[in-house]
């Protein structure tokens, strides 16, 4: 199509970063790709298995090229990346990003770009994996992708950014940067946050229990520990960019908590057993929407 970005620069080659370089590569093949990381090593990695047409550890005069930039970097990071790569972008060039908070992104972007086309993105997908190696294609498909546009926001430029997304798989989604921020604390922020939590009490007993959490791991609490492999950094700043929502999750969350400890210590079956039967529902629905793998074990592959 002739509104396709002829030339894409992403910047932060990990996960996420190089599963969008794979997923142009399959569905925008004519699509020139910049690849930016200042981790020399990341960039000799993501050269070796042929993500990109060019790598830089440093934004140049090349940056003019890119008619869209993708920041893919942890959130705390999107100002200073953004503050760098001013000098050399063209002001009809689209910025957007993947951050998964995006009120203060947004504000951050604003700040560093006051003049720029900025078209704040939050593809819902991924991993526990990162790096280079650990991208692929499919990763958006069936998925969603939320913009998250302000009154500043250019119309045309968000359709052209939604139809890149919806050429790489994703369904698109347009909300306002506060209430995605609120939403995606109690669907993503906080079961990470619950995730790290259980994983760092299991530590903690470790030596009460004389290894037993680690080698009977088989149950729940194996999944917890998928998410909290996740990157550290990129969690760290999640939490601190978007603080507000997530404590107001957790508040929520704590207040359930006690509820649920009242019903087991005082045998409210009834109770437990209705609460059950509704989050079960709700799980079932993820799975219906296309959002999750309905088969046995979670669709983990054994030998």
């Amino acid at each position: 199509m002739s509104e396709d970005f002829a030339n894409v620069a992403i910047v932060g080659l990990g996960l996420i970063g190089s599963s969008i370089a794979r997923a142009i590569r399959l569905s925008l093949p004519d699509t020139q790709i910049m690849g930016y990381d200042r981790d020399a090593g990341v960039c000799a990695r993501a050269q070796a298995i042929g993500l990109c047409d060019s790598y830089h550890t440093a934004f140049g005069p090349e940056l003019a090229d890119a008619q869209m930039v993708i920041l893919c970097v942890p959130v705390g990071a999107m100002a200073a990346a953004a503050a760098s790569m001013a000098p050399h972008l063209l002001p009809e060039t689209v910025i957007s990003d993947v951050g998964s908070c995006k009120a203060s992104v947004l504000t951050a972007l604003r700040g560093a770009l006051p003049h720029a086309i900025i078209v704040p993105a939050h593809p819902v997908a991924g991993t526990e994996n990162s790096g280079p190696e650990s991208g692929f294609a499919s990763l958006f498909k069936g998925r969603w992708c939320i913009l998250t546009p302000d009154a500043d926001s250019d119309a045309a430029a968000c359709a052209r950014v939604a139809a890149f997304w919806q050429a790489l798989g994703a369904n698109v989604e347009t909300m306002d940067a506060a209430h995605h921020d609120l939403v995606l604390a109690v669907t993503s922020h906080l079961p990470h946050l619950i995730a790290y939590t259980i994983v760092g009490t299991a530590s903690d007993l470790e030596g009460v229990t004389q290894s037993e959490v680690i080698k009977y791991s088989a149950g729940g609490f194996r999944d917890f520990t998928r998410i909290a492999a996740s990157d550290p950094v990129m969690w760290r700043d999640v939490f601190l960019s978007n603080k507000d929502a997530v404590l107001e999750m957790l508040q929520r969350f704590s207040e359930d908590l006690s509820a649920l400890q009242r019903a087991i210590r005082w045998d409210k079956g009834d109770e437990l057993e209705e609460l059950f039967t509704r989050t079960r529902a709700i799980r079932r629905s993820i799975i219906e929407q296309g959002q999750d793998d309905a088969k046995p074990d979670f669709g983990r592959e054994h030998p």
